[in-house]
């Protein structure tokens, strides 16, 4: 078991906008550079991504911010050091021995290189990663005597020390929502839909079970089960699968979760974590959101985040105010806006009472619902809208995660900087617009200090970074928020 001194630590989440103290990463490794066209779809990315611009001039502004909120005595006083070109890349990657290596800024690789450590958990980690990947008997020889930091890496990337390639990268490690949810003080593990991201999930695992960050919390780790001969219905009982992604979980009060049933997160899913939910006495409430099974949306989170308390932004296509294109008469514009396969279904389940649900007609009800009864908020309950709610920039910047956004604090937030009438829309409604680079240049000055901060938009460079469809919503998963 890993040497190092661990603290103890606090894993609670409540809500989706308060003050964040800690959250899981991972830093882009060097599998994203390997992502092929003829692969890419396969691997859920819509395009190649250049590695060294991601990690140089976007995630890397990432990992600074963050530290400078949650870890600040990791970066500050140190940001000429981190960034000078000799040595910068060693305090950002996580097999380097100058890594920065927060307890609140959390790689996850940083954490299976420490339970890799542990000789029995290594073979067993070996085994199970050559038995999904198909690997000959002496490969799994080879990487067993791979030390604990190359192993991890290797793991990640699918890249031996001598650059050889065992197995695909699974680029979309980087998206750490997706490989569990905090829920108050239980973590829900996901089953992801996609092949591709079936290692995710089994590293994933044995982080959470062995690590010992976690190992307080070893009771109150939630795994959803296959249902029972799922395995021997026909293709029609696909529906039966058990598949659940953590960008369609979505803690917004201590009582009321929400769950997305979409293109990754399945309706029978929907049906276990309900049950096991309400029976653990987590929530006395959680609300379901069926969006189109479209790559469009992906996830819940694709079409909306929390800012505020009050205040929301959200895509128009599940909006009452719905956006009329410029070449639609009113008839054509209630007709299109009113076929089935295209409209989101929301039921809100009651613990106390499961059998009697309670129906929102859209999302503005919904989330007006969370912000006034759930939140108990007097002020008035506002929408802001990816591209401003006009076509074609709603459905562009959506694309590009405009309401993919991830709250630091009560109306703090992360987005990136291409989605221009969006930010318009943040402007409009008495937000600040900083991009990242000056914010950085302030905190370190001292000029500007966390604490401080409100009703702010930080942009973030994302000219490579939106190619792999994911926001900073999807880039995080955190495991420590402040009660609001």
């Amino acid at each position: 078991m890993p040497k190092h001194h661990y603290p103890k630590v606090q894993v609670s989440v409540s809500s989706e906008i308060g003050r964040l103290r800690r959250l899981l990463v991972h830093s882009p490794d060097s599998g994203l550079g390997k992502v092929v066209p003829s692969k890419a779809q396969d691997w859920l990315f819509e395009d190649i991504v250049h590695l060294d611009t991601i990690r140089r001039k976007e995630y890397d502004y990432y990992t600074k911010i963050l530290l400078y909120f949650l870890d600040p005595e990791k970066i500050r006083g140190r940001l000429t050091e981190v960034d000078d070109e000799r040595n910068r890349r060693a305090f950002y990657k996580p097999g380097n021995d100058e890594f920065f290596r927060s307890d609140k800024v959390v790689e996850l690789q940083w954490l299976l290189a420490d339970i890799l450590m542990d000789h029995e958990i290594k073979l067993k980690l070996v085994a199970s990663v050559c038995a999904i990947e198909g690997c000959s008997y002496d490969t799994q020889k080879d990487l067993q005597q791979l030390s604990p930091v190359d192993l991890a890496k290797t793991f990640i990337s699918g890249t031996m020390t001598d650059d050889i390639m065992l197995f695909a990268p699974i680029p979309n490690f980087i998206f750490t929502r997706d490989i569990g949810i905090v829920i108050n003080n239980h973590v829900l593990l996901n089953k992801p839909a996609k092949k591709a991201r079936t290692r995710e999930a089994l590293l994933a695992k044995y982080i959470f079970f062995n690590h010992p960050l976690f190992q307080e919390y070893q009771d109150k780790i939630i795994e959803l089960a296959d249902t029972h001969h799922h395995f021997l219905l026909p293709r029609e009982g696909d529906d039966k699968k058990v598949t659940l992604e953590g960008g369609d979980v979505m803690v917004v009060s201590k009582d009321h979760v929400l769950i997305g049933v979409s293109e990754r997160t399945s309706l029978e899913a929907a049906h276990q974590a309900i049950k096991l939910l309400f029976e653990k006495n987590l929530v006395k409430k959680i609300t379901i959101i069926k969006i189109p099974k479209k790559r469009d949306y992906m996830h819940i989170d694709t079409i909306f985040t929390q800012i505020k308390r009050n205040v929301w932004i959200l895509l128009g296509n599940f909006s009452r105010k719905a956006v009329k294109h410029e070449d639609e008469d009113t008839v054509q514009w209630i007709l299109e806006n009113n076929k089935k396969e295209d409209k989101m279904k929301i039921i809100q389940f009651r613990k106390k009472d499961p059998g009697n649900p309670e129906y929102f007609d859209n999302l503005e009800d919904l989330l007006t619902d969370i912000s006034k009864n759930d939140l108990e908020c007097t002020e008035k309950v506002r929408f802001l809208y990816s591209g401003n709610n006009e076509f074609p920039f709603d459905a562009r910047e959506q694309w590009t995660d405009s309401c993919n956004l991830l709250a630091l604090k009560e109306g703090v937030v992360l987005g990136y900087d291409r989605n221009d009438k969006t930010v318009e829309a943040f402007r409009a409604n008495g937000f600040n617009v900083i991009h990242a680079h000056e914010l950085v240049t302030a905190l370190e000055s001292g000029v500007t200090n966390p604490d401080d901060l409100e009703n702010t938009l930080i942009l973030m460079p994302s000219a490579e970074l939106s190619r792999a469809r994911g926001g900073f919503h999807c880039m995080s998963m955190p495991l420590h928020r402040e009660d609001i």
